[in-house]
């Protein structure tokens, strides 16, 4: 599932790790997600759509695989 995660951290100025510490997973977590290789529980997904101010569908994109 792609997702532009990478791009709204660089517009915040913020690292993997801050995401991380912000929503409560590991630095790692936030890599996988990024690179595709891990899709985030739901709750996940909400909590990062909501550091963001967003809807889930504006971060992740379940139509591009």
């Amino acid at each position: 599932m792609n997702n532009d995660l990478p791009e709204r951290r660089d517009e915040r100025g913020m690292s993997q790790a801050d995401l991380a510490a912000a929503v409560g997973v590991s630095r790692q977590t936030i890599n996988a997600i990024e690179r595709d290789r891990y899709d985030p529980s739901l709750e996940l997904a909400f909590d990062l759509a909501a550091e963001f101010g967003c809807r889930i569908e504006e971060i992740f994109d379940p139509e591009s695989e």
